[in-house]
């Protein structure tokens, strides 16, 4: 089974930890060693825990590295030797920035969601051609990886799934919002909810939204007259103006 450092312990570093555990030989790193006990507790002899400490060796190992973008340089100082491979999961964080901060035979970025904690994130990847194959494979244990062709790809791609959960969340809530005002209560408003979202995933792999929309919206009918009312309330452009957003401000990132 092949060797995987994890550096980090926050809700990404879980979630990406729940899918390749098994997998690989993970090895969890992070300086909150509290949890990192709790961490032991759960998956037990499946990983390895290690307090960050200064002088860590990453010599010839593979990293995975989940921590904020803030906290590079103070990791990267922590750090000694030079890894196979880099995995960077920091939010507009560029490949000339983790390189100069870590020394690494390959350096990939990579951009998960927390949906990996069910095997379900949408990671997108670029960086070192030579170790695409090995970080796809890394990737996909927790959902679908796709390689990129460049970094500005990937701050787009970071703009629609990475940070969509959360524009997704916002839509959630509201639809249950607009149910609980219309008289539903709120747990049956959830659950309508989470069941249609379970359902959209399956229905956009077989169909294109514009003709998925078309079959559900009947000439003069519900779904027509709650579409006309997204489209007055702007919901197409504040979708566009979301992704516009969040890309604007990985570029920024990576320019500190």
């Amino acid at each position: 089974m092949e060797a995987l450092t994890i550096v980090g312990s926050g809700n990404m570093a879980y979630a990406i930890l729940q899918g390749v555990v098994g997998k690989y030989d993970v090895e969890v790193v992070a300086r909150d060693s509290a949890k990192l006990t709790a961490l032991k507790e759960e998956f037990g002899s499946k990983i390895s825990t290690k307090v960050l400490e200064e002088e860590f060796d990453i010599e010839g190992k593979v990293v995975l590295l989940c921590v904020k973008p803030y906290a590079l340089d103070a990791v990267a100082k922590q750090f000694h030797g030079k890894a196979k491979a880099l995995l960077s999961v920091l939010a507009g964080t560029t490949l000339s920035q983790l390189k100069t901060a870590i020394a690494s035979e390959y350096t990939v970025r990579t951009m998960p969601n927390l949906a990996a904690k069910y095997g379900k994130s949408m990671t997108t990847l670029c960086g070192d051609e030579n170790f695409k194959e090995e970080a796809v494979a890394i990737c996909s244990c927790f959902g679908t990886a796709l390689w990129l062709g460049s970094e500005k790809e990937i701050d787009i791609a970071t703009a629609i799934a990475g940070s969509g959960p959360a524009y997704l969340a916002l839509v959630a809530e509201a639809l249950a919002d607009g149910g609980v005002h219309q008289g539903l209560k709120r747990e049956d408003a959830t659950v309508l909810v989470e069941g249609l979202f379970s359902g959209m995933a399956d229905l956009l792999q077989d169909n294109h939204p514009a003709l998925l929309k078309d079959a559900v919206m009947s000439p003069g009918g519900t779904t027509a007259a709650g579409y006309a009312a997204l489209e007055e309330n702007g919901v197409r452009n504040g979708c566009i103006k979301a992704v516009k957003a969040a890309y604007e401000r990985a570029v920024a990132l990576g320019k500190k």
